[in-house]
């Protein structure tokens, strides 16, 4: 098995072996075009052609209403956490609601509240971020301007269930980490956004999905680059885009198509996957302890430890030795995590499971 294919990090994270060949041949020379995808231009009727398939693959796999836009932006998700509520959390408005259910969601509040008033709805932090809550049971403001939340939290290895999506204001999702990795009810949402190195491709380009009513919100005379409407008006090309990572992006969209099948078959190999490695972690409680509460425990990301950080240093040397990478917990967390976003194989998760059972049964 190749090292690419025991990618487990949690960002960025493996890609298809399809598409990276894809990616090695279009690096020297496109086939359409003869020219490598480096050099294309963003004017160029190869690009805009892209753009056009990149929208209809995503409208197709999520079966996407047309009233929701499709952008392609740059700087992650880490400025739409300062962007959204410049945008979105106006005076007609109370103010807007977070949930913290994590190291990035808390991101994502502490960035708004530079930008305007904002309340916290849920806060994790007094259970250690291994649980969350019933969105549809917040209180929240009846008129505030939106309610976000991250819906997978990779750090701490939460997710919350497509089923948890509902608020009675609009709601807004920071789905970087889990977005086409299932269906999705989309049309639950006033806004989805997700940056690409998780699911999508490389880093460079986030995805966002936005109800074209919420676009009447935006005040006047924000910067162009900040105001959301600039790159839904000239159709994520006002300026020069990140054009490789689109590309990447589009045919990981194909690859889910033509290869998986669509998002329902791609959730089934993702529970398998998921199924595989909790039951081996749970097999090994007495001397493996899984940071996330059983019922929210992410599909995406596994965060667990042996309970002693020589334990864990000494278990990635063993992992590395045998080809895997990106085992390493976060820094804010420590421990370890395993990253299974949809292009890791269940042989690849095979590969991290009968490692633990040998070093457990080694350390024990």
């Amino acid at each position: 098995m190749t090292p690419n294919a025991l990618n487990f990090s949690g960002g960025p994270g493996a890609l298809p072996a399809t598409v990276l060949d894809e990616t090695r041949d279009a690096i020297v020379a496109l086939p359409e075009t003869g020219r490598s995808v480096l050099g294309m231009s963003h004017r160029s009727a190869w690009f805009l052609g892209l753009l056009d398939e990149a929208e209809r693959n995503i409208r197709a796999l999520l079966g996407l209403p047309e009233r929701y836009a499709i952008s392609f932006l740059q700087g992650g998700s880490s400025l739409l956490f300062a962007t959204i509520p410049m945008n979105f959390a106006t005076r007609a408005f109370a103010p807007p609601e977070y949930v913290n259910s994590g190291y990035w969601s808390r991101r994502a509040s502490a960035e708004a509240q530079r930008t305007a008033a904002c309340r916290i709805a849920w806060d994790g932090a007094p259970t250690g971020f291994s649980e969350l809550p019933a969105l549809q049971q917040l209180a929240v403001a009846p008129n505030a301007a939106y309610l976000h939340y991250v819906s997978n939290e990779t750090v701490e290895g939460l997710q919350f269930g497509d089923g948890e999506a509902r608020s009675a204001v609009p709601l807004i999702a920071d789905m970087s980490s889990d977005f086409l990795s299932r269906p999705l009810a989309a049309e639950r949402f006033a806004m989805i956004y997700a940056h690409a190195q998780k699911n999508l491709g490389p880093a460079g380009v986030t995805v966002a999905l936005i109800d074209r009513a919420l676009l009447e919100r935006i005040p006047p005379n924000l910067p162009h680059m900040l105001d959301l409407r600039t790159q839904i008006e000239h159709r994520s090309n006002y300026n020069t885009p990140p054009v490789f990572a689109i590309y990447v992006l589009t045919l990981v969209t194909r690859w889910l198509r033509n290869e998986i099948g669509g998002l329902a078959a791609m959730q089934r190999i993702n529970e398998a996957k998921a199924q595989r490695l909790y039951g081996t972690l749970d097999a090994m409680r007495e001397v493996v302890k899984v940071h996330a509460a059983a019922p929210w425990r992410s599909r995406m990301n596994a965060a667990f430890t042996f309970g002693d950080a020589r334990l864990d240093r000494a278990f990635i040397a063993c992992a590395n030795a045998r080809g895997m990478a990106g085992l390493e917990g976060h820094r804010s967390l420590g421990g370890l995590r395993a990253s299974l976003y949809n292009a890791v194989t269940l042989e690849a998760v095979d590969v991290l499971c009968e490692t633990l059972i040998e070093f457990g049964r080694r350390h024990a």
